[in-house]
């Protein structure tokens, strides 16, 4: 696959098609069995708050990838990311209950790069909380 997306056609400001990602606690429950990651804060309520969180949260690597997934989605290639780093700054918390929680991604062209690349700032919010800062991928257009 390539990029589908032109250098040219993008300038800094572009903004990237946001999307909302649900996560409820069956998406952990996948999400573990496929990573290997078992750790008890991601599927064990009781356990969760004894070591202080608030509830049941979701993975950090799987906020992660699913931020990604608006840039890989823009450009129409995984393989045109070719860096991506997150800081974590808050967790996804996930109730209980049939509606579990939603991730809110948008990202914008942030730097025009060298070589047909671009920065791309990303944004992910739940419950009106910035769960990912310094979000930043850089990508490769065609």
């Amino acid at each position: 696959m390539t990029a589908k997306v032109a250098y040219k056609s993008v300038e800094v400001g572009t903004e990237l098609p946001a999307q909302s990602f649900p996560v409820t606690r069956a998406t952990l429950v996948q999400y573990a069995g496929a990573s290997g990651d078992f750790n008890p804060i991601h599927w064990n309520e009781k356990f969760a708050r004894e070591v202080g969180l608030p509830d049941v949260i979701a993975h950090g690597m799987f906020t992660m990838a699913e931020a990604i997934r608006v840039v890989t989605d823009w450009v129409g290639d995984p393989g045109a990311v070719v860096e991506y780093g997150v800081r974590f700054t808050k967790p996804v918390v996930v109730p209980n209950d049939d509606k579990g929680a939603l991730v809110e991604v948008s990202a914008k062209v942030a730097a025009l790069l060298d070589d047909n690349q671009v920065r791309v700032d990303l944004t992910a919010m739940s419950e009106g909380k910035k769960v990912l800062g310094m979000s930043r991928a850089v990508v490769q257009l065609a």
